[in-house]
């Protein structure tokens, strides 16, 4: 599977991955809420893993890819 190649999901699968998205996403703006040394080492742990990045934009990324099954962008036909 490529980036340009569609995917398809059925209503059932879209709606499963919305939801682990949308709940990762609560977790951690709680996480952000409550401060501390749990958030601190959740933050450390965004960035440790490979590839990591701020805690700030995986939770970013993780609400606009609810965005993208919420608002898919129309597949085009390449003939």
């Amino acid at each position: 599977m490529t980036a340009a190649q569609p995917v398809i999901l059925s209503a059932q699968d879209a709606a499963f991955v919305r939801q682990a998205l949308s709940a990762a996403a609560m977790v951690f703006a709680q996480a952000k809420d409550a401060g501390g040394p749990g958030y601190q080492a959740l933050a450390e742990a965004a960035l440790a893993v490979p590839g990591g990045a701020p805690l700030a934009k995986v939770h970013y990324d993780a609400c606009l890819a609810v965005d993208h099954i919420d608002f898919p962008t129309p597949v085009r036909s390449t003939s």
